[in-house]
């Protein structure tokens, strides 16, 4: 993950191609010990990507039911949140 900036960071495909993602938040499993960040892209903002990274800021996909499904509920609290729809209207 190479950050660019607080809120985007460039990620790569298995070929190497490069993609300018923007940060919607980052999220912390402490029990876990597991850091997530979840990401969009400008032209499709409403599909939203968890992936987890390390000290290093690399990046990992989420393949892990359980994870996934934490990673979701997580998103929905995030969309819920009244501050978070004052910011969106």
């Amino acid at each position: 993950m190479g950050p660019l900036n607080d809120d985007q960071i460039v990620i790569y495909d298995e070929e190497g191609k490069e993609y300018l993602m923007n940060i919607l938040f980052t999220y912390e499993n402490p029990e876990r010990n597991a850091e997530y960040v979840f990401i969009y892209d400008d032209n499709d903002p409403d599909e939203v990507i968890v992936m987890k990274y390390n000290e290093e800021h690399e990046l990992f996909e989420v393949t892990d039911e359980e994870e996934l499904k934490e990673a979701e509920e997580v998103l929905e609290a995030f969309n819920e949140d009244p501050s978070i729809q004052e910011i969106k209207d």
